[in-house]
């Protein structure tokens, strides 16, 4: 068995030294096919959601509103604690009445020494108060954090969009090229045949090179954009990106309902939430504010020692008098409208993301039909009118000119169908962004 299976293996190896060359390049291109695969599949880029990843964990403008957030809730733990006590000490008659030339400062060897223990004690209300503001600002500073995110990850979104219509849109370039390399040899054929003019030929050059040099914008929008993806996944920005494979598909028309959408925007979206904790936070400052009519207290122990014992003890009980009602009315008002001011441009934050929120909807909705007509209907007719002009050519019955704008069209409606799939995906980021999570 193993013979026979070792003579099958020998007859099928090529003998021809031409057809062992063929099979040895396509075992060779095979090979650099698979390595080429293998890095394309370590290199990021291939999907939104692999650059996504690196840019959660790797993003500066992330970690440092991370830290911020960290430092305002560890502030929560000192906010309304109470002040340190104070300590002091009062060496009295250290000369002796006199009978020491120079002072002493043994409390042991001069007329007396008072030690004083106080504590200053807030009004009732006012730790609390300090307390939830601190709360609150640090519930803002976390808010303000996952606004960054999305921030950031709209962007990266929308850079992976334009990176893929870049890739996509070179792509269909270089097939439009081809045909047009075998257009001009129809039309040479045609004209060594004599049945068509020079002209046609040149033309088809001269559409080669407008698509030459495309190609060459479109290459530089593409390292544009890798530079962009790059910087904004914390990356060298001429680290190797993989090319995209697919956009992300788009969510049915029934997760996206604006009066649920409004309504997750209202209870998810960090900037609305930041915009609430301050005005939280404001209201608690005015309290705050409020409270300071009240006084606040110190209380303190006193032992004073003569010579080597304690010899009498003091209590003391100091308080502070609110006098000055002008400047806290003042600071009351101050507060007050602060206060007022941080629950207006809370609504005006939701207004002005109701707003957002409506017209991405409304755009993104007409990309879905742009697309549909351009796929089922503008796409379907301009390889209709291409293949009916390039038989009329061929037959001598249209001009070379009608058959460049068949193909013109074509690539048009391809064309027009990617813009409105990329601008589909555009639209979603910004939807997603304002409502706070992906849909």
């Amino acid at each position: 068995m193993s013979h026979e299976h070792s003579a099958r293996a020998k007859r099928a190896i090529p003998t021809h030294p031409a057809l062992r060359a063929l099979a040895a390049a396509c075992m060779a291109a095979a090979s650099l096919a698979s390595g080429a695969a293998l890095a394309q599949g370590s290199v990021p880029g291939r999907s939104v959601e692999s650059l996504l990843e690196i840019a959660r964990q790797a993003n500066p403008e992330l970690a440092s509103m991370r830290h911020e957030a960290t430092a305002a809730r560890e502030k929560t733990g000192s906010a309304g604690a109470l002040p340190d006590p104070t300590f002091r000490v009062e060496l009295m008659d250290v000369t002796n009445a006199g009978m020491d030339a120079s002072p002493n400062l043994l409390p042991s060897r001069i007329g007396g020494a008072k030690y004083t223990v106080m504590q200053m004690l807030p009004w009732y209300g006012k730790r609390d108060a300090m307390r939830e503001v601190a709360e609150t600002d640090a519930l803002a500073s976390a808010s303000r954090a996952d606004s960054a995110w999305l921030e950031v990850a709209m962007k990266i979104k929308t850079a992976f969009a334009q990176y893929y219509l870049a890739v996509e849109n070179e792509r269909l370039t270089k097939e439009v090229l081809d045909l047009m390399v075998r257009l001009e040899g129809v039309a040479q054929a045609r004209y060594s045949g004599g049945l068509a003019a020079q002209q046609d030929a040149i033309r088809a050059q001269v559409e080669q090179t407008t698509m030459r040099t495309d190609l060459v914008m479109i290459e530089a929008e593409k390292r544009r954009l890798r530079a962009r993806l790059n910087a904004l996944v914390a990356r060298p920005v001429a680290a190797p990106l993989a090319e995209p494979q697919a956009l992300r598909p788009l969510p049915p028309p029934s997760r996206l309902q604006p009066a649920d959408l409004e309504e997750r925007m209202r209870g998810r979206n960090p900037l609305v939430a930041a915009e609430a904790a301050k005005a939280r936070s404001a209201g608690k400052m005015a309290e705050l504010t409020r409270l300071e009519r009240y006084p606040d207290f110190s209380v303190g122990i006193s032992p004073t020692q003569m010579r080597n014992r304690i010899s009498e003890w003091e209590i003391m009980l100091e308080v502070n008098i609110p006098l000055q009602l002008d400047r806290r009315r003042a600071q009351e008002r101050e507060s007050l409208a602060m206060r007022d001011a941080a629950g207006a441009r809370r609504e005006a934050v939701e207004l002005g993301l109701l707003g957002e929120l409506g017209e991405n909807l409304v755009a993104l909705d007409a990309s879905r039909r742009t697309e549909t007509l351009a796929a089922t209907s503008l796409l379907p007719q301009a390889e209709l009118t291409f293949q009916s002009a390039l038989a009329g050519y061929e037959n001598g019955k249209v001009d070379f000119a009608t058959l460049l704008d068949a193909q013109r069209e074509i690539r048009r409606a391809r064309l027009e169908k990617l813009k409105a799939q990329v601008e589909a995906q555009m639209r979603l980021a910004e939807i997603e962004r304002i409502v706070g999570e992906d849909l």
